[in-house]
């Protein structure tokens, strides 16, 4: 089998990743942006994440329900995924340096350029793909 038959059938084996907004990124303006790109995402409220759950519940229902948390609660979630190293991704940005226009197509870029299994126990900036 060629090199870009493996790298295709690579790719296609590959799980597309799920988004969770935290509270503090859930904007629905994105969260309806995302969804209209075809992106599987959720945010807060919904009916099993209440609007004052906390950062910890947020990581963990996150990941059993194998979804990357987005948040600009930077502090609380670095600290989260040192507790619970195993979890579905942590995305981080700085909510006053990325303006809704390029976060939404930033987002869209991660969500197709990259897989479910390359987020598991990483945290990542969302700059590294600005």
């Amino acid at each position: 089998m060629s090199s870009s038959n493996q790298t295709l059938n690579l790719k296609l084996s590959m799980t597309k990743p799920k988004l969770h907004l935290d509270m503090d990124a859930s904007r629905r303006d994105l969260y309806q942006a995302l969804l209209s790109k075809g992106h599987d995402v959720t945010r807060t409220p919904n009916p099993d994440v209440s609007q004052d759950a906390s950062d910890e519940y947020h990581l963990l229902w996150a990941t059993s329900h194998q979804r990357i948390v987005f948040s600009f609660n930077i502090r609380d979630f670095i600290q989260m995924a040192k507790k619970h190293p195993y979890h579905s991704g942590i995305l981080l940005a700085n909510q006053r340096k990325v303006q809704i226009s390029r976060l939404i197509s930033t987002l869209d870029r991660i969500l197709t350029e990259t897989s479910a299994e390359e987020w598991v126990g990483q945290v990542h900036w969302i700059n590294e793909w600005i």
